[in-house]
C-alpha cells in the first residue's frame, strides 16, 4: 500500500468513524451498535430498535431489520441477495476480503456451495466427532492440571482450529499460525478500521493463500482423505479454479474458527453467570445439545449480516426498493418477544431454542452448522462433566468487534476441591 493511499484511506475511515460516532451520541441507535459502550452489550439497543418497528433507518442512510419476522424475511426471500444490484456498491472499507460463496448469489453461490458440501456430509460428521472429542479431552487434561487457565486461549480457540486444520489437511504444526491468521481475518468482518488494519488483513490473507497454495501442491503429489485433496481434484477436472479453491478454504477457516470459538466462549460465560443453568447442565450433561441452541439464541456468535434488495418488495408492511441495503440484526431477532417467550431469560431447557437465526437462513444457511453444533455439544458436555466447579476468576474481556460477538480473554479456575 503506497503512503498516499494509506493517508487517503485513513482520512476516509476517520471521517466515517466521526460521522457514526456523532450520530450515536445524538441518539441514532443503529450507529450505536458500532461503538463502545453500546457495542459491548447491544441487547438494550436492539430492544429500543424493535420498539421503532420492523425496520429503522439510520441518520447515515442504512437500514436495520430489527424483528424476527423482518430478519427472517430478508434472509429467506429470493428478492434479496448478498451482492449489490446494478451500480450499487459497498463502502470500500467493508469490501476488504473475498469469502467465496458466502459473498455470492446464485448461480455462482450454488455451484461453489455444492463443491464444498461434501466436507460436511453425515459421514464426515461421524469422522470429525472422534477428533473433536479427542482434542477436547486433551485440552481439558492440561487445564485440569493447571487449575487456572484462560478459557479462550487454552480451550475455545485451539479446539476449532485443531478440527478445521484436520478437516482441511493442514499440519498440526501450523495451528498457532492458524489462530493468528484466523483472528486477523475475522476482524475484517467489521470492515477496515484504518490503513494499518487493512494492511494486516491483506497480509493475513496473503499468508493463508501461500499456505493453501503449498498444500495444494503437496496434495497433488500425495492425495489424502481431506477437503483440500478433494477440492484439488475438482480444480484438475475444471470445476473450480485455484483462486476459487483458496477463497473457499479461507471461508472454511474464518467461519469454522469464529463461530465455534464464540459459541464456546459466550456459552460458558452465560452458563457461569446463570449458575443454576450451569448446575442443571452439570447434573444432566445430556442437556448439552439444547444448551448449545440456547447459547446460539441468547448470545449469537454472529450478531448481524447484510442483504441488498434486488427487486422492489414489501416486508412486514414496509416497502423496500431495489438497490436498498439493510443490516439484518440476528442478535435482535433472537431476542424478539414476538417470537420467543421471555427472550432475555437464559434457559437451556427452552423448547424452541433451535428456532434462532444464528446460522442465517434460506440459501445462505451456514454450511458448517452441523460441525459447529457438534463441537459446541462435545465442548459444553465435557466441561460440565470434567470441571463441575468451574468458576471465573476475573471479568472476561471483549474483542472490539460488532459483527462477531467475541471474548478476548476469560480467566477461570477449575475450582477443584
Amino acid at each position: 500500500m503506497q503512503i498516499p493511499d494509506a493517508l487517503r484511506i485513513d482520512a476516509n475511515l476517520r471521517i466515517a468513524h466521526a460521522m457514526s460516532w456523532t450520530a450515536a451520541q445524538a441518539g441514532d441507535h443503529p450507529s450505536r451498535l458500532l461503538h463502545f459502550p453500546w457495542r459491548d452489550n447491544p441487547y438494550p439497543t436492539y430492544r429500543r430498535l424493535r420498539t421503532q418497528g420492523p425496520f429503522t433507518t439510520s441518520r447515515l442512510g442504512f437500514r436495520t431489520a430489527n424483528t424476527y419476522e423482518a430478519v427472517s424475511g430478508l434472509l429467506r426471500g429470493r428478492e434479496f441477495g448478498v451482492q449489490p444490484p446494478g451500480d450499487a456498491a459497498l463502502p470500500p472499507q467493508f469490501d476488504v476480503m473475498d469469502l467465496s460463496f458466502l459473498m455470492q448469489d446464485p448461480p455462482e453461490h450454488t455451484r461453489l456451495r455444492k463443491l464444498a458440501r461434501p466436507a460436511f456430509s453425515p459421514r464426515r460428521m461421524g469422522e470429525y466427532e472422534a477428533e473433536v472429542a479427542k482434542v477436547t479431552h486433551e485440552l481439558l487434561d492440561r487445564a485440569a492440571t493447571r487449575g487456572r487457565f484462560d478459557l479462550m486461549r487454552d480451550f475455545a480457540q485451539p479446539l476449532p482450529i485443531a478440527v478445521i486444520s484436520r478437516l482441511l489437511g493442514v499440519p498440526a504444526s501450523e495451528d498457532a499460525e492458524f489462530v493468528r491468521i484466523g483472528q486477523a481475518m475475522g476482524s475484517a468482518l467489521d470492515g477496515a478500521r484504518s490503513a494499518s488494519h487493512l494492511r494486516r488483513i491483506h497480509q493475513a490473507t496473503a499468508q493463508l493463500d501461500l499456505l493453501f497454495t503449498r498444500l495444494m501442491r503437496q496434495r497433488r503429489a500425495d492425495p489424502r482423505d481431506d477437503v483440500v485433496s478433494t477440492l484439488v481434484s475438482q480444480v484438475d477436472e475444471g470445476h473450480l479454479t485455484e483462486a476459487e479453491l483458496r477463497t473457499m478454504c479461507r471461508l472454511l477457516l474464518v467461519a469454522g474458527f469464529e463461530t465455534t470459538v464464540n459459541l464456546i466462549g459466550n456459552g460458558v460465560m452465560a452458563l457461569l453467570r446463570h449458575r443454576r443453568q450451569w448446575e442443571r447442565l452439570v447434573s444432566d450433561p445430556s442437556l448439552a445439545p439444547n444448551a448449545v441452541e440456547e447459547v446460539l439464541r441468547f448470545d449469537s456468535p454472529v450478531q448481524m449480516t447484510s442483504r441488498w434488495v434486488h427487486t422492489d418488495t414489501t416486508v412486514q408492511g414496509q416497502p423496500l426498493n431495489r438497490g436498498g441495503y439493510a443490516m439484518c440484526l440476528i442478535g435482535s431477532a433472537n431476542r424478539d418477544p414476538a417470537r420467543f417467550t421471555d427472550p432475555d431469560r437464559f434457559d437451556i431447557t427452552r423448547a424452541d431454542a433451535a428456532d434462532h437465526l444464528s446460522f442465517s437462513s434460506g440459501i445462505h444457511y451456514c454450511l458448517g452448522a452441523p460441525l459447529a453444533r457438534l463441537e459446541g455439544r462435545i465442548a459444553l458436555r465435557a466441561l460440565a462433566e470434567r470441571l463441575p466447579h468451574l468458576r471465573p476468576t476475573a471479568r472476561p474481556t471483549r474483542r472490539p468487534t460488532t459483527v462477531v460477538r467475541s471474548l478476548a480473554a476469560f480467566p477461570v479456575t477449575t475450582g477443584a476441591r
